[in-house]
């Protein structure tokens, strides 16, 4: 009976594969447990509302949505993209692999700069997409889709792999803990930050690579097109 209640992991599973609303999944996963726990439907709420209040600073993320949206409302994304198109010589992956340097550098200071919400839908994305048409004229929607993607990879890789180049990082210390617990005493968080140095630099090298050939593509395609 108590691997019955394991049963909450098994909706969320289901869920997630079904591609059905996160926040609805984990509810019913949370309720369905409770459920099977033996408590009561008052118990459930009580529960749901104790860690809803106790970790309310979690959910702070969702005031960013509506800024973002008044931002845009008021020009930030025509703005960003008059910037760029003023800029001769601008690519969309010379953009791109200014943001990921960037990015990665403010990651390894542990400078809370960058984030999809913030950075890459009003500013970042609609620059590259700026970049272009100011050289080629009109983009597909494929192409927009390859322009996003190539967008949302650059705060990844920016971000993942720079992270622990701060000691104080929460990813940092969270190895070197698991590292003393399996015996391995002389790991500390310098020995971390200085061996991640290298994983971060590579990441760039590769990311300023990776745009490149991204370049190259949308001249190819978009040249392409234009002769037609």
């Amino acid at each position: 009976m108590e691997a019955l209640k394991l049963i909450g992991v098994l909706v969320v599973v289901l869920g997630f594969a079904l591609k059905k609303d996160t926040i609805a999944t984990v509810v019913v996963a949370g309720v369905v447990t409770g459920l099977v726990a033996g408590m009561t439907p008052m118990e459930i709420l009580e529960v749901l509302g104790n860690s809803f209040i106790t970790q309310r600073t979690a959910t702070l993320f969702v005031l960013t949505l509506p800024v973002i949206g008044i931002s845009e409302r008021y020009g930030l994304k025509d703005k960003a993209v008059d910037f760029i198109g003023s800029i001769k010589g601008a690519t969309t992956g010379k953009v791109l692999s200014i943001y990921q340097t960037i990015r990665a550098a403010a990651a390894a200071f542990s400078v809370r700069l960058g984030g999809h919400p913030q950075f890459i839908r009003p500013l970042v994305n609609p620059m590259a997409q700026a970049a272009a048409i100011a050289k080629y004229g009109e983009v597909d929607e494929k192409t927009e889709d390859e322009i996003k993607g190539a967008a949302a990879a650059s705060e990844n890789y920016g971000n993942f792999f720079a992270q622990n180049v701060f000691m104080g990082a929460s990813g940092t210390l969270l190895i070197v803990s698991t590292m003393v617990e399996q015996g391995y005493a002389e790991v500390t968080a310098l020995n971390i930050a200085m061996w991640s140095i290298p994983v971060a630099v590579i990441s760039v090298v590769l990311g300023i690579i990776k745009n490149a050939l991204l370049d190259k593509k949308l001249k190819a395609k978009l040249s392409k097109k234009e002769e037609k």
